[in-house]
């Protein structure tokens, strides 16, 4: 990936071996690893057995998880946050997990409307929850720095499973809790 950053370097009319630009093949290639290492992340290494019996089947949220990926289509950052509430039906998921399945796909290539439903349909996989909901809120480098340059827009993507679908007392209940 190095001698590809290099390359790209070249391309843009650069040369990578003057001083500012000597390590920066070798930078960027290990940015994008991270940036990607999602890839590299299995559902049961992130879960890591984190399931534990519950009679709770009252709502379980976890807001403004602060979600970092990179546009499919530009490889541009898109930033921002993500809101999971789910109903458990007998189990529930390690807290820190919720958050841990948000960056496993977030760190992927990605499309926020993609990236919202992954979440919600690994998190009913693995809980088995009567319903799940997932709201992503985020700003996309693509549409900010280059296109329409437009530096206020922001996005909104949902994913309603279960209960979050079907009742809308549910549904609003969710809406109304991660506004407060």
């Amino acid at each position: 990936m190095k001698d590809l950053f290099s390359q790209i370097i070249t391309q843009i009319g650069e040369d990578p071996t003057r001083p500012g630009l000597v390590d920066t093949p070798a930078r960027a290639a290990a940015a994008f690893e991270y940036l990607t290492s999602g890839y590299k992340r299995t559902i049961e290494e992130v879960v890591n057995n984190a399931l534990f019996p519950s009679d709770s089947t009252d709502m379980i949220i976890v807001k403004d998880i602060e979600l970092y990926s990179m546009c499919e289509h530009h490889l541009l950052p898109f930033v921002g946050r993500a809101h999971v509430g789910y109903i458990p039906q007998g189990m529930v998921l390690g807290l820190s997990k919720v958050a841990r399945i948000v960056d496993m796909y977030a760190r992927r290539l990605q499309i926020q409307e993609q990236l919202t439903h992954q979440i919600a349909e690994t998190i009913q996989t693995v809980t088995g929850a009567a319903g799940v909901a997932v709201i992503i809120e985020a700003k996309h480098l693509c549409m900010m720095m280059r296109g329409v340059e437009k530096q206020n827009s922001s996005m909104k993507t949902s994913a309603m499973y279960g209960a979050f679908r079907t009742s809308a007392a549910t549904r609003t209940e969710f809406l109304s809790l991660i506004k407060s």
